[in-house]
């Protein structure tokens, strides 16, 4: 289900019955054998307003990682208009996995899994504490919701592409991206959900909400 905007903030809900993402000739379950857990993890996520910024739906989830998984998609976006190159700042996914019986890596039966994908300015790029800085807004952002995590674990990645016009450099971009993955203390993952959507909108260039621009001044 997608969101509807309301006052200048987004609305995330996620559908009332959710298919199970693999087929039940191999873990043996259907939409009713749906464990409780899960299920509240899910109603943790729903009802939460993002801004107007971030525009965020729900998308199929992976298939081959847990028995059970839901995920989310995000554009970071000024216009407020999904897909619009002019105010495109960057883009996020969130997945939540459950395996009741725990997986070794995990610590746990719960596993978050998240990506964000933003261009920086060209200073920034070259920056070689880029990598540090990067992975510090995501810390951040979980210590500043209270999100209690432990197994963290990830990787920060910067790519240039440059475009040329026969024998010249005629622009340069730089990416940077974030994967990471952790394991919520709980079912609750409601602070990570909104840990990931503050993180997402830093790495994506976006001020505070309380923030006014110099040049808005």
């Amino acid at each position: 289900m997608i969101p509807q905007a309301g006052r200048g903030r987004n609305r995330a809900s996620l559908p009332a019955r959710l298919r199970a993402p693999h087929s039940t000739s191999r873990y043996g379950a259907s939409v009713t054998d749906v464990p409780p857990l899960f299920l509240a993890s899910l109603d943790s996520m729903r009802d939460h307003a993002f801004r107007r910024e971030f525009r965020i739906q729900e998308i199929p989830a992976p298939k081959r990682i847990a028995p059970w998984a839901a995920a989310l998609a995000a554009e970071i976006n000024t216009t407020g208009a999904p897909l619009d190159p002019d105010g495109y700042l960057g883009e996020a996914r969130f997945v939540l996995l459950y395996d009741p019986d725990g997986q070794p890596a995990w610590n746990g039966s719960f596993r978050i899994v998240c990506h964000v994908s933003a261009p920086v300015e060209t200073e920034l790029g070259d920056d070689p504490l880029l990598g540090e800085v990067a992975w510090s807004w995501l810390t951040d952002a979980l210590d500043a919701h209270g999100a209690n995590y432990h197994s963290l674990n990830g990787t920060v990645t910067r790519q240039m592409d440059e475009t040329f016009r026969g024998l010249h450099l005629d622009d340069s971009r730089v990416t940077v991206e974030v994967r990471a993955s952790w394991s919520p203390h709980s079912e609750d993952v409601s602070d990570h959900l909104d840990a990931w959507a503050e993180f997402a909108c830093t790495a994506s260039g976006l001020n505070p909400p309380s923030v006014t621009p110099l040049d808005r001044l």
